[in-house]
């Protein structure tokens, strides 16, 4: 599964990438047609200012989870919780279809 990684006027550093790696990496348990992942990180006004979108590439679908929080590992980590149900469901319509 390809990962790729953008950061957004800020360079992430490798402990960072380390864990998008360690987070992203394991969404190929739940469906294993991934294409591809890219996850978009960025610093946003406010007081939880840091923004991951990732977006998972699968057959005839995208599906995109978009988290702001206090640190990028909890949006990272929340975006993959989310995914993991919505790679789920589209697992499951692709075996009921």
């Amino acid at each position: 599964m390809d990962i790729r990684v953008e950061s957004v006027k800020f360079d992430a550093d490798r402990k960072l990438l380390d864990f998008i790696d360690e987070k992203v990496g394991k969404l190929e348990r739940f469906f294993d047609a991934i294409i591809g992942v890219e996850v978009t990180l960025s610093l946003v006004p406010g007081h939880d200012n840091k923004k991951a979108a990732i977006r998972v590439k699968v057959p005839g679908n995208d599906l995109i989870a978009e988290k702001t929080c206090p640190t990028f590992e909890e949006a990272i980590a929340t975006g993959v919780d989310i995914l993991k149900e919505n790679l789920v469901k589209t697992k499951q319509k692709m075996r009921g279809a």
